[in-house]
């Protein structure tokens, strides 16, 4: 912090400023001051004092908020020395704040939870802490909310304590478990079950659930285990004690996931949880929906924990089929919140039903999946003073789309050619309202693709019925209908004499505004499945393209639309297509040079996106098929357009969003016609180079790559290539280059590194020979650290490719070329590279970017097996051996285990790679997980 410690008074402006300044710029201005003097080395005195002066809630809460952070993020900061008073001073400090706030309280918690869990000295803290604090009556809540908060703490992920120490917590805190549920049951003992101490005993108890430490046969006997049903069994329990009492039964419950070791304490809950049913039901009678919600949490965690003994056993001890009925019963109840609890169990136990695939199972399960269907259906209604369409954003609109995807898992249980059946008949014999129409309209459409369409009456027959649907009826019902003849797109492609009636249908609907979006997706589904159909239909979908801004569309039907239209222009005959697209196209051609010619300062809208967008579309699914020596007939369109779209990229090219649609647009073009584009080469990557030294944006490097994968292999092509990655590269460089550039440019860095890599696939002799190679590579190597998904993914790609043009004995003439140009680059790269790569695994990364990483140390190794050998040790040599708390991160034995592992499996040679290098991969990748734990 400049201008060293701050004085106590100015830390004190800060914070009421923080929390009492009226002016929001006065706030952001403390908060950003008190962030810097958090991250200094003067915050641990000034919380520290800030704590024993005891001024006010708020400058207390700062310190103990402060003293936390910096526990789990800056402990290497303070020598080992001072650790022992670090300590002594957090238990101090919480004994004088016990009554000040509950928050202080919990952030002192974590503060000196973390420090135990950091602190390899302090040996036994529980022990100390119950020893110290359990016989004074007013230390108790704040004692059971340190020993709360530290089983959470063990797998936090501020806190990068490795693998050995978090072992050595973890049985440090199983030996001592039944000391504190004994001590739990003695304060909800001696405070005679008050309610506050029952809350915090149950959150206590439930935390040490989650770890999953507690003995289950010590568990399985004790008294707390009762008084915690008796709890939930009584109706005037109190919304927050019903709360923690239902976590806690949740937590226990997960933790005995594994049935069969803990068959005492699982045959407890098991009959504990069958006793709440009454409870429930009273609990229904008072239309206490917080109470219900926690019910059906419990029912279903029940559920989900004898899962496979359920299916193993149905009917048998702990697979006793109640569980399922009171998942049922909560189906039943008229909230649809109550039953979405639920659904992740009925999808699992579809699933298991599914890999089993046991007729007999199956038909036991069935009762139960239809009567769920049937319940799902009933929440599917809308009011019956319902207005407009069915809302589909909405939270409802939400649970309609969950409720359409557990019927398609769950339909094959059932049988899907009777549940159609069934649901249509009580539509043609009956005469329900029209919400009960409408929901069952909802959940026909669910389930009408995974029917089969061949010759199948019934089928044609609801085709029919839909089609011939009063006008009149509830437009919610109509906009079901469409969707259910959208979802038949099949069925109307086996039965091509309904395409006209229902194509009919279909326009009436794109007419009337509430129904034009979904009746677009319904004509966009037919066009994609019945495409040889549509074809006579062309001219039709012209006229519906060409007046497409006359109909009350949204963005993505319209584009829909036009998609459709372009899947079934790419089935004319060759000769049609040329004409035909051009027509397609002039529409969004015309708006753009409409916009093009006219002034930005006259008020109208300049946002040529929604054109680009459109053209895009029409580009990427207009794909015939063209036999080789035939001109593409969409080449001679995309070049007449070509003009167009430069002059808008030109005028628009500081607009990042604008400039990124235009990259779309020509990269659809450009693939649409491949080696046909080649007349645009030349201009595109002049303009894009010279946009790009003036505003970087990262689409041009992505649309780079389409370029190199199109003409990289064209031997006439490569060196104008390789200029424009030249060219492209060093404004790219300058910007990456900047502080935390990497971090602050991860779509740059994830397109360069797409373009380097598709320059390595289609002609990795250029890219390899050329001078920017070098640099390329250094700014992989500093990239490695990146925590980006896209980005890391893209770096780590480009290691593996580039090495592996070294290894891939592909016959080609220039294998020694190739060879010898990787073997230059890894001497000089070599080891800087697996440094960082080590490093960035056990420091810098997230456990999903381990296999990408796996990839490029085996081909590290697979090249040159002995050199990455000497490389990984040395790598291993630079690791810190201990934590900053004294504990030991990783022995000399884990090393060199990690190091054979590793190293172990390698093909012989490398120019014949055996069936097996998949897996030695996947064993690097389970080495590296292993390892990497160590360090987090």
């Amino acid at each position: 912090m400049e201008g060293g410690k701050p004085s106590l008074e100015l830390v004190y402006q800060a914070v009421q400023a923080l929390y009492h300044d009226p002016d929001p710029a006065g706030k952001e201005r403390a908060s950003v001051w008190l962030g810097e003097l958090q991250r200094s080395m003067y915050a641990w005195e000034i919380a520290d004092q800030l704590l024993q002066l005891k001024q006010d809630v708020e400058s207390c809460y700062f310190a103990a908020q402060t003293m936390k952070m910096k526990i789990q993020t800056s402990f290497y900061e303070l020598p080992a020395e001072t650790h022992i008073s670090l300590r002594d001073s957090l238990l101090s400090h919480i004994q004088n704040l016990k009554d000040l706030s509950p928050v202080i309280v919990t952030q002192l918690a974590l503060a000196i939870a973390d420090l135990a869990l950091q602190m390899a000295s302090w040996k036994g803290c529980v022990h100390t802490l119950i020893e110290k604090y359990s016989n004074d009556v007013s230390s108790l809540l704040f004692l059971i909310e340190i020993l709360t908060v530290l089983p959470e703490e063990v797998h936090s992920r501020s806190l990068r304590i490795g693998a050995n120490r978090r072992t050595e917590i973890i049985e440090d805190l199983a030996y001592y478990s039944s000391t504190v549920v004994t001590l739990l049951l003695s304060c909800v003992e001696k405070t005679g079950s008050n309610e506050k101490m029952l809350i915090k005993a149950f959150r206590c108890l439930g935390s040490w659930f989650n770890l999953g430490v507690l003995e289950s046969n010590f568990m399985a006997n004790n008294q707390l285990l009762i008084v915690l049903f008796q709890v939930l069994q009584r109706d005037d329990t109190s919304t927050n004690l019903h709360e923690a009492a239902s976590d806690c039964v949740c937590s226990s419950l997960y933790a005995i996931e594994n049935v069969d070791n803990n068959l005492p304490l699982a045959m407890q809950l098991f009959q504990g949880v069958l006793t709440l049913e009454t409870a429930y039901h009273m609990a229904v009678a008072r239309e206490d929906l917080d109470k219900v919600l926690n019910y059906c949490r419990i029912f279903t965690e029940l559920c989900e924990t004898f899962l496979e003994t359920i299916v193993r056993s149905p009917g048998q001890g702990m697979g006793d089929l109640r569980t399922l009925e009171l998942l049922l019963i909560c189906a039943g109840h008229p909230q649809y919140e109550v039953v979405e609890i639920s659904f992740n169990f009925w999808y699992r136990l579809g699933e298991h039903l599914y890999k089993t695939s046991d007729p007999v199972l199956h038909g036991l399960f069935r009762p139960f999946i239809q009567r769920l269907l049937h319940a799902l259906a009933r929440h599917c209604q809308l009011d019956p003073d319902h207005e407009g369409i069915p809302e589909d954003t909405d939270d409802f609109g939400e649970f309609r789309m969950r409720v359409s995807d557990l019927v398609k898992d769950l339909i094959f249980l059932v049988g899907s050619m009777e549940c159609f059946t069934q649901l249509y008949s009580t539509l043609k014999d009956g005469n329900p309202p029209w919400e009960v129409t409408e929901a069952v309209l909802f959940i026909m459409a669910a389930i009408a693709k995974s029917i089969d369409p061949e010759n199948n009456p019934t089928l044609t027959e609801v085709l029919e019925a839909v089609v011939h649907l009063n006008q009149n009826v509830h437009i919610a019902v109509r906009y079901t209908s469409i969707e259910l003849v959208g979802e038949m797109s099949e069925v109307v492609d086996r039965n091509p004499q309904f395409l006209d009636p229902v194509l009919n249908y279909l326009m009436k609907g794109l007419r009337e505004k509430p129904l034009a979006s979904v009746a677009a997706k319904a004509i966009h589904n037919i066009c994609s499945v019945c495409r040889d159909h549509m074809a006579q239909h062309f001219q039709g979908l012209l006229d519906i393209a060409r007046s497409l801004d006359s109909f009350a569309l949204s963005a993505d039907a319209a584009v829909g639309l036009l998609k459709g239209t372009a899947l079934v222009l790419a089935r004319l005959p060759l000769e049609k297509i040329a004409e035909c697209l051009s027509d397609l196209c002039a529409v969004q051609v015309i708006a753009l040079k409409k916009l093009l010619s006219q002034e930005a300062s006259n008020g109208k809208s300049s946002d040529p996106t929604v054109w680009l967008d459109r053209l895009a579309v029409i580009f990427r699914h207009t794909n015939p098929i063209v036999e080789n020596g035939q001109t593409h007939p969409c080449q001679k369109v995309i070049q007449e357009i070509w003009p167009v779209l430069s002059e808008t990229l030109n005028k628009h090219q500081a607009d990042n969003r604008i400039v990124e649609r235009c990259c779309r647009c020509l990269r659809f073009a450009v693939r649409c016609v491949g080696k046909g584009s080649a007349a645009l080469l030349q201009p595109l990557v002049t303009q894009m180079v010279s946009v790009y030294q003036v505003y970087p944006h990262s689409c041009f490097l992505y649309l780079g790559s389409i370029l190199v994968d199109e003409y990289g292999m064209e031997e006439g092509c490569q060196q104008g290539l390789l200029d424009m990655l030249q060219a492209l590269c060093m404004p790219t460089f300058q910007l990456l280059e900047q502080p935390n550039g990497l971090r602050n440019h991860p779509d740059t860095v994830d397109d360069l590194f797409r373009l380097a890599t598709r320059f390595i696939q289609r002609s990795p002799v250029t890219l390899l020979h050329s001078q920017i190679i070098v640099h390329i590579i250094q700014c992989a190597i500093a990239a490695t650290s990146l925590d980006h998904r896209d980005a890391n993914c893209s770096v780590m790609k480009f290691m593996r490719d580039m090495i592996h043009t070294g290894i891939a004995n592909d016959h080609e003439d220039d294998f020694e070329m190739r060879k010898q140009l990787i073997q230059q680059a890894m001497s000089q790269n070599g080891q800087q590279l697996v440094n960082q790569l080590i490093h960035t695994c056990c420091f810098c990364l997230p456990p999903y970017t381990l296999p990408d990483v796996a990839e490029v140390i085996y081909e590290i190794m697979l090249f040159d097996r002995p050199t990455f050998c000497r490389w990984l040790e040395d790598a291993l040599k630079g690791l810190p051996k201990e934590t900053s708390g004294g504990a030991v991160t990783v022995t000399h034995k884990q090393l060199t285990d990690f190091h054979k592992q590793v190293t172990r499996t390698v093909p012989l040679t490398a120019q014949c790679p055996t069936l097996s290098s998949a897996e030695d991969c996947k064993h690097v990748c389970w080495a590296l997980r292993d390892f990497t734990r160590l360090f987090r």
